[in-house]
């Protein structure tokens, strides 16, 4: 097991790599879309937390890919920070809406989404995270109501009340000139079609790339939001996308927040059912109490799962990628997202030196019993 940290476009600074290695982190992963862009609901103090309906931010250039040179530059300077650079986590909805939505610019944005996939490749970029979603992150409400009044997110009820407007999906808005309305519904099969096509076009070349694709399950995981449906929002429904397409570029990024948010099966089952199979790329690593629609999320420590059994389990089943916090409470100080990230980090590497000190004993005894007959 690897620990990594997670940072958005606007923390890809020397400052916050230090932060990283300080916190004593290996690797990171990195988001290149810039999720507060125009968008009132993100602090930029903090991870992109969202609100209930209101977009995040508007979308990117769809006509700015990620080159090459600037992947290379990027890797460089996270190196150069004594980091490696892990995954690129989701794809800017200016990029792939029309993939998401079936829409008229699918086969173009198709080529787009390939031309990012080869750039990661010969930028010796590994992974790239991905969300396959029409609604995406919302639903969410922020209230002061971690330990201590840590301020934290959650869920107060289904948000399916406001539909999503036109011009809008995953959260961001891709064009603000689209006319009025909102996205007419389709079904759970229409959406599941949509994906296969999508793995179906993309797969190839990041085999040939060397470019895992791993998914994020819904969050919330609520068989719809907004009115649309939802993919993953059971534990067993990640299944289903991998025997899609077999292939080793056919990965998960798995969340474990939001399969203990889940209604139906079991947290610890579900990590190592996936760990067992060796297809977790990376882990998003957060503690929650309660299940959709009404949940809170809470720091590592507290909460309804047992994190110590989860990295336990990604211990026995040698999982060796990175785990990072997606989310954590702020701490109530001058860097509240800071402190909060510092307080997940030390836990995992205390967790993690545990394990790996008691697998070193368990070594020494079996040896030491070895040469003793």
């Amino acid at each position: 097991m690897k620990v990594g940290l997670g940072l958005y476009r606007h923390m890809l600074t020397r400052e916050y790599y230090d932060f990283a290695r300080q916190a004593g982190c290996t690797h990171v992963v990195v988001h290149l879309v810039d999720y507060f862009n125009k968008g009132a609901t993100n602090p930029r103090n903090n991870q992109p937390t969202g609100a209930k309906y209101e977009p995040w931010g508007v979308a990117g250039d769809p006509q700015k890919l990620w080159a090459v040179d600037e992947l290379k530059k990027l890797r460089q300077d996270i190196e150069e920070a004594g980091l490696v650079l892990a995954a690129i986590e989701n794809l800017d909805p200016a990029h792939w809406h029309d993939i998401l939505l079936n829409g008229p610019q699918r086969s173009q944005q198709v080529q787009k989404a390939k031309t990012i996939i080869r750039c990661m490749g010969e930028a010796g970029i590994p992974i790239l995270g991905y969300n396959f979603s029409l609604a995406g992150v919302c639903g969410r409400v922020t209230t002061s109501s971690g330990r201590g009044s840590a301020m934290t997110v959650g869920m107060d009820g289904p948000a399916d009340d406001q539909p999503v407007p036109n011009g809008m999906v995953w959260n961001m808005v891709y064009d603000l000139n689209a006319p009025a309305g909102t996205l007419p519904p389709i079904s759970h099969e229409e959406l599941w079609r949509r994906l296969q096509r999508f793995l179906e076009d993309v797969i190839p070349v990041a085999e040939q790339s060397g470019v895992q694709l791993a998914a994020h399950p819904d969050d919330p995981p609520m068989p719809t939001m907004r009115g649309q449906p939802r993919l993953v929002y059971q534990p067993h429904m990640y299944q289903r996308l991998l025997d899609l397409i077999p292939s080793r570029c056919n990965a998960l990024e798995l969340c474990v927040g939001t399969i203990a948010e889940m209604t139906e099966g079991d947290v610890y089952d579900a990590v190592d059912s996936y760990s067992r199979q060796g297809k977790i790329a990376y882990l998003h690593l957060r503690n929650v109490t309660g299940k959709v629609p009404h949940y809170r999320e809470t720091f590592i420590d507290e909460g309804d799962v047992d994190m110590i059994r989860i990295l336990s389990i990604l211990e026995r089943n040698h999982f060796d990628g990175v785990i990072i916090p997606d989310h954590t409470p702020q701490m109530s100080c001058a860097a509240p997202w800071h402190a909060g990230m510092a307080h997940t980090l030390g836990f995992i590497s205390a967790v993690k030196a545990m394990l790996e000190s008691s697998n070193h004993s368990s070594a020494q005894v079996a040896e030491s019993t070895h040469r003793g007959r």
